[in-house]
């Protein structure tokens, strides 16, 4: 469309709704009817108001539309920094699909400690510029004697549960999956292990830690003399336990990681030491990323369900969104015992290179 005023150049504009209704010949609700909810809208009706769109190039105001029906369709996603983006970049494209679907954008707000962050992401949900917020952390920090979570929006937790009471959540079964990569390696004749934790106090890491516990103690193993080296999930974590494990009089046989990236820190700092994996130490990850595949040799890991993660969360919120009145409820998913070269039969004589 063209707008001109006397002296001036031509300018151009958009197209707005009421030119699509004057080009078809109906009112500016038939074209919005048309375009919303196109099967309440006579066939041949329908058919003049998509050419005049297609002609003038007509574009819908999402944003007013939203804003009118008194929702943003913006759907907040609050993560860490220590957040591995490895293993999130699946649970994300599951949260990306399911609110695409569904006419829904996703933005994402990381949270580090820093109380202006917090406050920034507090702003923008109280302000309603948000419809639901996905939590990836399981805590979200207070600021101002408020957070997100006061806001009164459906919040949903994903890979943890939030730490206030109430909320639902989507997460993987963690005990029961460290309990099968800590009882592989038993079945494999090791008797001699050692576990590289995850943050400490963080909700999986607790988890991980319990069901690695479990598995030995029923083997009729002695948990607590068995080493626990700190980490943070990262890969230089990983790095930093082989180091330390490098330098015990005695090194247990049978590696427990707390996450994939750990694990593959360790495997190459103790390769690059002279040792071998797994003849003379065995290493088993958890979560299933993509590069446990192209370790030399291939990481034995327990592979989480990373996009039914993210598009399970996402349903989850918006069927909160439908219904404000929901609340609670857990939803728990399985990993998998995925076997790969770093495992093998204990060692008869424990190598000390």
């Amino acid at each position: 469309m063209v707008s001109r005023q006397p002296g001036m150049r031509q300018i151009s504009r958009a197209a707005r709704i009421s030119d699509v209704a004057r080009a078809a010949g109906v009112s500016t609700a038939t074209v919005s009817r048309a375009l919303t909810y196109p099967d309440r809208v006579q066939a041949d009706t329908r058919e003049r108001v998509l050419s005049a769109v297609s002609r003038l190039g007509y574009t819908p105001n999402e944003a007013a539309r939203a804003l009118r029906a008194g929702a943003s369709r913006m759907i907040l996603v609050v993560m860490t920094q220590r957040n591995s983006p490895p293993f999130f970049a699946d649970v994300l494209d599951g949260f990306d699909a399911e609110f695409s679907a569904h006419g829904y954008t996703m933005i994402m707000g990381s949270l580090d400690g820093a109380e202006d962050k917090a406050r920034r992401l507090a702003d923008l949900v109280f302000a309603r510029h948000i419809d639901g917020v996905i939590v990836l952390t399981g805590h979200v920090p207070t600021v101002d004697n408020r957070s997100i979570l006061d806001a009164g929006l459906p919040v949903v937790g994903v890979c943890a549960e939030i730490d206030r009471g109430g909320y639902p959540a989507v997460v993987v079964d963690d005990e029961v999956c460290a309990m099968a990569q800590t009882q592989h390696l038993i079945d494999l004749g090791h008797r001699e292990l050692m576990y590289v934790a995850g943050p400490e106090g963080n909700y999986n890491e607790v988890r991980r830690h319990r069901g690695f516990v479990k598995a030995a103690v029923r083997a009729g193993l002695d948990a607590e003399k068995m080493p626990r080296l700190p980490g943070d999930y990262m890969l230089s974590s990983g790095v930093a336990a082989a180091r330390k494990y490098l330098g015990l009089s005695k090194r247990p046989t049978g590696i427990v990681c707390a996450s994939d990236e750990m694990a593959i820190g360790f495997l190459k700092t103790v390769t690059q030491a002279g040792l071998r994996c797994p003849k003379d130490v065995s290493i088993v990850g958890f979560d299933g990323i993509d590069f446990a595949s192209f370790c030399e040799p291939t990481l034995t890991t327990i592979r989480q369900p990373r996009f039914d993660l993210g598009a399970t969360g996402a349903r989850t919120l918006l069927a909160a969104l439908q219904d404000k009145s929901r609340s609670g409820g857990l939803t728990v998913l399985h990993g998998e015992l995925v076997i790969g070269g770093s495992t093998g039969p204990a060692p008869r004589r424990q190598s000390q290179k």
